[in-house]
């Protein structure tokens, strides 16, 4: 029979510490961390572009409409169809607002 004592017995995890964490664990891998703080700081910019482009673009319909309005429109009625349009906007503008504002207090 051959003589076993504590030291020559390893504990059940092999190189886990006596805490009973793996070392391998408690290592971060900070090239990760840097890929992953670019590529959000890259979707950040890539939203703040799209942002800008969405309301440029949203500026030139409003100027469009306004403009068609006055065109086919007669006289009497325009500023009753700019009222409406107004109202429209302003309505899809609060709708955005509130959704945005209860996804930020999630």
């Amino acid at each position: 029979m051959t003589d076993t004592t504590d030291t020559d017995i390893e504990p059940a995890g092999g190189s886990e510490s006596a805490t009973g964490t793996d070392p391998a664990e408690n290592r971060t891998d900070e090239g990760s961390d840097d890929r992953s703080d670019l590529r959000r700081t890259l979707n950040y910019a890539l939203l703040g572009g799209l942002s800008l482009l969405a309301l440029i673009a949203t500026i030139q319909l409003y100027l469009n409409v306004s403009s068609a309005i006055n065109q086919w429109v007669t006289y009497e009625y325009r500023s009753l169809f700019q009222a409406a349009f107004n109202l429209t906007v302003l309505l899809l503008v609060s709708t955005g607002m509130v959704w945005q504002v209860r996804r930020l207090r999630e």
